[in-house]
């Protein structure tokens, strides 16, 4: 019963270094963040900043996707197989669907976070106050659990390689 082995085959073997937990409590917490900050911006700014609030969550989502796929590209990653839209909590967005280099993460995440972050700032200036309290409410929102992926593994040597699993976040060695 032994199988040939085709000679393109590559064969990776890690060693699994550390584990970060996704609490369900705290997921149940990030959850409601969103709920609590469109209550808290109705009260103080208006009642229609509800329509924003909806308005901007997809308008961010998109950005992050551009901003992170252009950081692929220029990095001259071959991202088809391993990154895609990623509709599960927490991972909201446009995630690594395979093992990745830690290194390539944090790249692509800081120019996400950064970038992003200027864009809305600049928008500030054209845009309603509501509207853009709504972009940088839920730019901080999605990147929330890409910076605890990111701060779990900061002790750890940047060579290493990460997987985002249902329950946790996997580093490991090669």
């Amino acid at each position: 019963m032994t199988e040939k082995m085709d000679n393109r085959s590559t064969f990776y073997q890690y060693k699994l270094i550390k584990k970060a937990p996704l609490n369900k409590k705290v997921n149940m917490l990030y959850l409601i963040l969103p709920c609590f900050a469109v209550i808290i911006e109705m009260i103080l700014i208006s009642w229609t900043s509800i329509f924003y609030f909806i308005l901007a969550a997809p308008l961010v989502l998109w950005i992050h996707y551009v901003i992170s796929r252009s950081t692929l590209l220029i990095a001259g990653f071959h991202y088809r197989k391993r990154w895609a839209f990623s509709m599960k909590l927490p991972w909201l967005g446009y995630m690594p669907i395979q093992h990745i280099t830690y290194r390539l993460f944090l790249k692509v995440n800081l120019y996400t976070i950064w970038i992003g972050l200027c864009l809305f700032l600049i928008l500030m200036f054209w845009s309603p106050l509501s509207f853009t309290i709504a972009l940088l409410i839920w730019h901080l929102w999605f990147m929330l659990p890409r910076l605890y992926a990111i701060s779990s593994f900061s002790n750890q040597q940047k060579d290493g390689m990460i997987k985002f699993n249902p329950e946790d976040i996997s580093y490991y060695k090669q």
